[in-house]
């Protein structure tokens, strides 16, 4: 009798501590994402954004958001804005007549609204390499660059004669290969979808709210973007695109995540307003 009652003590026991293991996995960290103005930019030439004439004639108003994310193992910084350069009273009206744009503000004085500095940041990722997501990159030399491999390739690997000078300074470089948990507990996971850069990809974030947050990069510019599945004239890759948005929506579905466009205007003030409850 006794040595049953010593059984059944010590399964219980077993079962207490697998219990409490579960219950321990299922706590997430709290994660906090901050939304930020990298920019504004006015596209006057909206056909630039099809493979076609479909927008001939239209123009479009996007905006230029980076993003702060903050976890308890470190912060990360998506996206880099428009250069500090375009901190300038007017907009500026870029050569090839397509874009004029602005940024408001500098990276440390918009980090102070939120009570961060430059120094506050372990990782730093970018959806790609195009110059309105590598702005203030060189700034963010003391973090780790999250980087596709095939990306890093394309703009700083050794074999180009010419490297990309927004990203020059960023000596602390991390490659990757595919998706990427950040902080290994599925709150923050870097989405490889490449098309429009060889190496492009997206955000999923998982901050407290109702719903997670999918950062969009570039796989889509604006609203019409997403249901006509539009891509722009100056992509990588087409093909690679349109399999990065099956997947890109596959994603989004089965987490049941709030997309958010990075570009547009609407959603920047949706997120806005997520983040306020």
């Amino acid at each position: 009798m006794k040595k049953i009652l010593l059984l059944f003590l010590a399964i219980s026991i077993i079962s207490c501590k697998e219990s409490t293991k579960k219950e321990e996995v299922s706590v997430k960290p709290e994660v906090k994402l901050h939304q930020l103005v990298g920019g504004s930019i006015f596209v006057k030439k909206l056909e630039v954004f099809s493979q076609d004439t479909t927008y001939t004639g239209q123009t479009k108003q996007f905006t230029d958001a980076y993003y702060v994310i903050s976890h308890p193992k470190g912060n990360l910084m998506w996206d880099a804005g428009l250069p500090e350069g375009l901190v300038v009273p007017e907009p500026f009206h870029e050569p090839s007549g397509v874009f004029a744009i602005q940024r408001p503000d500098s990276l440390v004085n918009q980090l102070k609204t939120i009570g961060y500095k430059v120094e506050d940041f372990k990782y730093f990722a970018m959806s790609h390499s195009h110059f309105d997501h590598t702005g203030h990159a060189n700034a963010m030399k003391n973090a780790t660059w999250l980087v596709q491999e095939n990306e890093y390739n394309s703009v700083a690997g050794d074999s180009l004669k010419n490297k990309d000078p927004a990203v020059s300074e960023l000596k602390n470089v991390q490659k990757i290969n595919g998706d990427y948990d950040v902080f290994g507990d599925g709150t923050v996971v870097i989405k490889y979808m490449p098309g429009h850069t060889v190496g492009h990809q997206v955000l999923y974030v998982e901050a407290g709210l109702e719903k997670p947050i999918l950062l969009t990069g570039d796989l889509y510019h604006f609203e019409e973007n997403r249901t006509s599945k539009g891509v722009p004239s100056f992509n990588y890759d087409v093909k690679q695109t349109l399999e990065s948005m099956d997947k890109f929506e596959a994603f989004a579905k089965e987490k049941n995540a709030e997309i958010i466009i990075q570009h547009s205007p609407s959603d920047f003030k949706k997120l806005q307003e997520l983040l306020k409850n």
